[in-house]
């Protein structure tokens, strides 16, 4: 069973191995998701790919058999509009290794941030993203590596990948949708976006731009956040954060929303818990 093929609803994981795990393991975490009673798992190379092809192929028997679903979050070290030309491949290859080990374990979705404004214009910035994007799809199309790659939506403004590029960019190419953070459109927009209306928006313009199929298909992340007056400062632990995510999870449900929502705040168990015990009520 592929992991696309157990998404039929919006299912709760950890950004990594859940901190009450012993074994400091993918494996072990798969297991210790499932004994929580939780659903997915993000495999975290934020510090470099460093999963064998040996070891993520071992993986997938085990995430299947535990029915828990896997993505992977690339390394930090991206930025697809850096203006040392050689940075570029090396941003690129960090993308696509993880999309091949993500791969070889089974998984369903990546993501990554992809870029900073740097000293370019919003419209150079978008030209650069895309024509990365663009070499990594071919590079994994002559894979038949049939992977989801999403953009993450970032906390500050100097990031490149606010909600609109990150749908234009969906818009571009047909492995790409967006991995929707609302904590970091929270951040971003300095504590702006944050009611039921606002989550309405980001839905609605998802699905008028990328169809239905897009809210069927949903990588999300959730945590609690600091902001200051540039945007994110760091995660906090939902009830520490003024971000509503109960207003996030009331329009998920009323969307009808499937797909995986990622915990990262720095209690990774216990805040997706929190969120799977409140939407399923």
């Amino acid at each position: 069973m592929k992991s696309s093929d157990m998404i039929n609803r919006l299912l709760f994981g950890t950004a990594g191995v859940p901190i009450g795990c012993k074994e400091r393991s993918s494996e072990e975490g798969i297991r210790y998701v499932r004994e929580l009673g939780l659903d997915c798992m993000e495999l975290e190379f934020v510090r470099g790919v460093r999963m064998s092809e040996e070891s993520a192929k071992k993986l997938k028997p085990v995430a299947e058999e535990n029915e828990i679903v896997l993505t992977a979050h690339a390394p930090y070290y991206i930025n697809l509009n850096s203006p040392d030309i050689e940075k570029i491949p090396a941003s690129i290859k960090r993308i696509y290794e993880t999309a091949k080990i993500a791969d070889f374990a089974g998984g369903y979705s990546i993501t990554f941030h992809a870029a900073y404004y740097m000293k370019s214009t919003k419209e150079q910035t978008y030209a650069a993203v895309k024509k990365a994007i663009k070499e990594l799809i071919g590079q994994l199309k002559q894979d038949n590596n049939k992977i989801w790659i999403r953009p993450e939506t970032t906390g500050k403004e100097t990031q490149w990948g606010n909600m609109q590029e990150i749908i234009a960019l969906s818009q571009e190419f047909d492995q790409i949708l967006p991995c929707v953070d609302f904590a970091h459109l929270f951040s971003r927009s300095v504590g702006k976006i944050n009611t039921k209306e606002d989550f309405i928006t980001v839905m609605k313009d998802i699905e008028t731009a990328l169809g239905r199929e897009a809210i069927k298909n949903m990588h999300i992340h959730m945590s609690g956040m600091n902001y200051g007056p540039k945007g994110e400062k760091n995660h906090l632990v939902m009830k520490e954060s003024e971000f509503n995510y109960k207003g996030v999870l009331d329009i998920l449900k009323d969307f009808n929303a499937k797909g995986v929502v990622i915990c990262e705040s720095p209690n990774i168990e216990e805040d997706a818990m929190l969120m799977k015990k409140y939407y399923e009520k």
